[in-house]
């Protein structure tokens, strides 16, 4: 018999689910309901490999995996379970100067957090493991607290301890429905009967993707098929060796009760689609295929010789979930609000143990309790959840996952899905595209297109043409299509007292004013970055980022009145966007407009409508690169023939066509910040420095009690501008260093080829943030870094303001 009704339906008893269901008991949780359609830790789990690695490129993601490793040294002794815990430590080492760099980049990262990594040679690593071979490496970097453990125990010992404190786990019940009405879920339809309930949480790992479908969700995970085998027993290997990873020969490596198991993650995997994983399909496997796994064995036993001495007991073949970026979905789905998911964990054992605490505080407060947008489920659209889609990009994501992660790396497969009117015209002009959101966007512009310049640490194969796109807006004038921006408009007699509610900034201005604000959380941290345009009295234009719409949007919803005096649209494909900036943007557009565009007419934070050659075109000026310009806001029929007349009036000026890798550079010299690097939910305005934007006064905002206090309390940290001579090798995520302590971490970097430094941006003590004697550590190199007050270029705002 299944229950009636429950307070919160997890559907899956896999890792995750069951992770899930013991944190919501610790915290509490009463009347939880565990459904799992076949037997606990089948799908996914079972045939997990059981790594343990700690180390994320973010602090919060690498706090949630250590979360995952405390649990787990703990989880025996609570439970009385054993749970195959080996805290053994991980080895993983660079056959190559390019990965070498890497690691060293990792090992920055680390010292950042304050977490523990060592750097060891060659014949160091081997001391530890001895079985490698040192041909051809160059170092190795060693964390002491990982290690691995046995996915089937630990899952059952979490499930116990759920059921200690009053879950209830149902074995053998199908989810055939879920039934939706006025945006929630409000019951779960099984093959043993209905459900009521209040919440409902997706941690169906193999089938996440259909269930979300029962709800008309379209989730941006896939599977594919992995293997990894387990050789015969040797007793030369020992059980407390380190776990092993040479990414260079695309292998890892465990300890297996004698023997080793030894898997990777290859190019062109097969993908799994649906009728391949039928809801019967509890503890079956695919055949293994020996060819394909030739190319991780064979390199294998070339790293570690001993490995030609025994053979291969098993080849295992199971699915695995692979999201449309490789990282899990986590999170409250926009538009059905009691409706969580937990899913697309391609290493959901390390991470079970904290995405299970982030998901119980979310469902219990509200919040997870950190930043965790780089899993934040909102991160992607429908388009990514589309069946082909992820048949096409889940394979290649997969086969990314030992290879160096380059900056600005760009997939290659499911590409030129949403284009602006100008992509053809830009292609032909040089553009090389990047994507963002499922939007081709210019990167840069190259003489030929088609070529892709080599990846690098350090000197880019594109600098020279970026440099030249930055100063082309410093010194002259250019255009940078930015149609994939997310755009809204806010509509009806309660807008204006709707976005009072939510915006941190003053609203209440006439109609044509421009308004650059942030959205906060009752914590007063972040929640969005945007500007707001009063188009009329009761109308509201709305700009954000290209990835954040679905975020935003959905922020916006969840506090929307009920009473029908706000109407809220989403009109992103209906504008293309022409950024016009540069000194001589004035001159150009008072060519190519028929309207007056002094600074009278048009100042700066104004919007107005023009006609631009024959088009009408909402001319807004503001700038995200600190020079004149004017974001210009076309209906999408008009772009090319707005985009020609713009090129036509800038002849004599040289005008010239400009990407987002300008722009990284030229907001950096500005020092304006970007969401989910510089600030998010985690950070307040006035740790920002944003304070200048926080009217305390103007209404009572969400978030302005909190506000309120930091005002009176001060912060403890801020976020300061630094800059660097003699390196370009800045990307974020470097070690702040001041007297020799590690401080804080950088979280954007870049160069400003006009101030001809590299530049960051990072948080430090406050009691620091008026001192110099900093070093930025960047690859293991620690470089003196000036710190500035404010900004780089243009202090004064002349450039933008004139």
């Amino acid at each position: 018999m299944i229950p009636s009704q429950a307070r919160i339906v997890i559907v899956g008893a896999g890792v995750i689910g069951c992770a899930i269901a013991y944190h919501l008991a610790r915290a509490g949780a009463r009347d939880v309901l565990v459904l799992e359609k076949s037997r606990i830790t089948h799908g996914a789990t079972w045939h997990a490999a059981g790594l343990v690695g700690q180390l994320r490129t973010k602090r919060n993601l690498t706090l949630m995996m250590q979360s995952s490793v405390a649990l787990m040294g703990e989880l025996g002794a609570q439970t009385g379970q054993e749970t195959g815990w080996r805290q053994t430590g991980s080895l993983r080492v660079a056959a190559s100067e390019d990965r070498w760099a890497e690691l060293k980049r990792t090992a920055t990262t680390a010292r950042s957090f304050g977490f523990e990594l060592e750097l060891l040679s060659a014949s160091e690593a081997q001391n530890l493991f001895p079985h490698m071979s040192t041909d051809g490496v160059a170092g190795a970097a060693y964390v002491p607290t990982d290690g691995y453990i046995d996915p089937y125990s630990y899952t059952m010992a979490l499930a116990a301890g759920a059921r200690a404190n009053g879950v209830t786990i149902k074995e053998g019940v199908q989810v055939t429905a879920l039934k939706t009405a006025k945006g929630r879920v409000v019951a779960v339809e099984t093959d043993k009967g209905p459900i009521a309930c209040e919440t409902v949480v997706n941690a169906a790992g193999l089938w996440a993707r259909q269930l979300g479908a029962m709800a008309g969700v379209d989730l941006a995970t896939g599977v594919v098929e992995h293997q990894y085998c387990v050789t015969d027993k040797s007793k030369n290997f020992s059980s407390e060796l380190p776990t092993f990873r040479d990414p260079d020969a695309n292998f890892y490596l465990k300890p297996e009760v004698g023997g080793f198991a030894i898997g990777g993650w290859e190019d062109g995997a097969p993908y799994v689609g649906e009728k391949r994983l039928p809801f019967a399909f509890g503890r079956e496997l695919f055949d293994g295929n020996f060819d394909r796994f030739e190319n991780i064995i064979l390199p294998a036993a070339e790293r570690l010789p001993v490995l030609n001495e025994v053979g291969i007991q098993t080849l295992i073949n199971g699915p695995i979930p692979v999201s449309a970026d490789g990282e899990p979905l986590l999170g409250p789905v926009p538009g059905l609000e009691n409706f969580f998911v937990a899913c697309g964990f391609t290493a959901g054992i390390a991470a079970s143990g904290g995405a299970g605490l982030a998901m119980a505080n979310w469902i219990l407060e509200g919040d997870p309790g950190m930043d965790l947008w780089p899993f934040d489920v909102r991160r992607f659209g429908p388009h990514h959840g589309g069946g082909r889609y992820l048949a096409d990009r889940t394979p290649e994501v997969y086969g990314h996952y030992y290879k160096i992660h380059w900056p600005g790396l760009e997939m290659t497969t499911a590409r030129r899905l949403r284009r602006s009117p100008l992509y053809e015209i830009l292609k032909g002009r040089g553009a090389v595209y990047g994507s963002k959101f499922g939007w081709e966007r210019p990167n840069f512009f190259h003489p030929d297109s088609a070529a892709q310049p080599p990846q690098s640490f350090g000197r880019e194969g594109w600098e020279a043409t970026v440099a030249r796109e930055h100063r082309a807006i410093r010194e002259n004038v250019a255009l940078i299509d930015q149609s994939s921006f997310a755009k809204f408009e806010v509509s009806g007699p309660g807008a204006l007292a709707f976005l009072q509610r939510l915006a941190a900034n003053d609203l209440d201005r006439p109609p044509g004013r421009v308004t650059y604000t942030q959205m906060c959380n009752e914590k007063g941290g972040i929640e969005a970055d945007l500007t707001i345009t009063r188009l009329e009295e009761d109308r509201f234009y709305i700009v954000t980022g290209s990835g954040f719409g679905v975020r935003d949007g959905g922020w916006m919803r969840r506090h929307m009145p009920d009473d029908g005096s706000v109407t809220l649209s989403e009109v992103t494909s209906a504008y293309a966007v022409i950024n016009l900036c540069g000194p001589r943007s004035r001159e150009v557009l008072g060519r190519a407009a028929d309207t007056e565009v002094s600074n009278a007419a048009l100042p700066f934070a104004s919007a107005r409508w023009i006609t631009i050659g024959y088009a009408p075109v909402l001319a807004i000026r503001i700038t995200y690169v600190g020079e004149l310009g004017w974001e210009l806001h076309i209906g999408t029929e008009y772009a090319a023939h707005v985009y020609e007349a713009l090129r036509h009036a800038g002849r004599d000026f040289d005008i010239a066509d400009a990407g987002y890798r300008a722009i990284d550079s030229l907001r950096l010299e500005k020092r304006y910040l970007y969401w989910s690097a510089d600030i998010g939910p985690d950070t307040s305005p006035y740790e920002a420095g944003l304070e200048a934007f926080v009217k305390m006064d103007a209404s009572d905002f969400i978030g302005s009690e909190a506000l309120g206090r930091i005002a009176v309390t001060g912060v403890t940290r801020k976020l300061c501008c630094f800059t660097v001579q003699n390196t370009k090798a800045l990307h974020g995520g470097e070690a702040i260093i001041h007297q020799g302590r590690t401080i804080g971490a950088t979280t954007s970097g870049g160069y400003g080829w006009t101030a001809q430094k590299g530049i960051a941006l990072g948080y430090v003590p406050a009691e620091l943030a008026g001192q110099q004697g900093f070093e930025i550590d960047a690859y293991g190199v620690r470089h003196r870094a000036e710190r500035i007050d404010g900004c780089i270029y243009d202090p004064a705002r002349a450039k933008i303001k004139g």
